[in-house]
């Protein structure tokens, strides 16, 4: 009796040992987190508001060169006799950039006009907003710390993404018209403002790689299953030529069919390919 309640002392002081040592993990519970299952996400690249993948510029290929002349001196009477050195004077090469852009502007407008005069109609207000953004956003690439710069080119941005969704309600097919000649994508403002989060990031691949672990049992049991209907499909065609021949034997009316059992012993054959 002495040994036995010396032996459970014993027990006992080695226990007590045992918590005191582990003691710090007695309130620890061991959970599986994120980085068990290698699930990892990266902040995107934040794209900015003026780049063209945002504003939906292609790009248009406008021919405008050194040699050519604006239309009010191509136009005039007094530029036929004129010397060559006088018409060169009358290029773009020594008129004011603004000449140029005048240029450019009347060039994108023609693609899209009703008619010669037209200046009033939505595409041309789009084809005019497309040149200011065209030309302000080569002015934001060589001083990206202009402000006054920056606020235009947003503003021009966002007055055509208007223009083509009011141009979009009026007229469908006026508006793809206008989105072939400009080389366009549209892209509307998303109606609710959307922050990326981590959190939020975190879950969406959480229960990506859940429905890829789901998945994965789900075909590896559809193949099971696929390999039981192949057995199913073997012992059915025995067992109904079981049948066939004790019927056959007893001199009964056979109630299987060779047709059944041909079918029965078809579909194992299916299965086993």
């Amino acid at each position: 009796m002495t040994s036995v309640m010396l032996n459970n002392c014993k027990r006992a002081t080695r226990i007590t040992a045992s918590l005191l040592k582990s003691g710090d993990n007695l309130a620890k519970r061991r959970y599986a987190t994120l980085e068990d299952y290698k699930i990892t996400w990266t902040r995107p690249e934040k794209v900015s508001p003026l780049s063209p993948q945002k504003s939906g510029d292609q790009g248009i290929d406008v021919d405008v060169k050194e040699s050519d002349m604006p239309e009010i001196y191509r136009e005039s009477p007094e530029m036929k006799d004129a010397s060559e050195i006088v018409k060169r004077m009358f290029t773009l090469k020594f008129l004011p950039l603004k000449a140029t852009n005048d240029v450019m502007k009347t060039k994108i407008v023609n693609r899209v006009r009703r008619y010669n005069s037209d200046v009033l109609s939505p595409e041309v207000g789009v084809a005019k907003c497309t040149t200011k953004i065209l030309r302000f956003r080569k002015l934001y690439e060589k001083n990206p710390t202009n402000g006054r710069i920056k606020t235009i080119l947003k503003e021009s941005i966002d007055q055509r993404r208007h223009q083509l969704a009011k141009l979009r309600k009026l007229d469908y097919r006026c508006f793809e018209y206008t989105l072939e000649k400009l080389n366009l994508v549209y892209k509307p403002r998303p109606e609710l403002p959307t922050q990326i989060a981590k959190k939020e990031s975190l879950t969406r691949l959480t229960e990506k790689h859940c429905n890829k672990i789901v998945q994965e049992k789900l075909d590896a049991y559809r193949v099971e299953l696929k390999m039981q209907q192949k057995n199913f499909y073997i012992e059915k065609a025995e067992k109904l030529a079981f049948i066939r021949k004790e019927e056959i034997e007893c001199g009964l009316e056979p109630t299987v069919s060779e047709e059944d059992v041909a079918r029965a012993k078809q579909k194992a054959m299916e299965y086993q390919t």
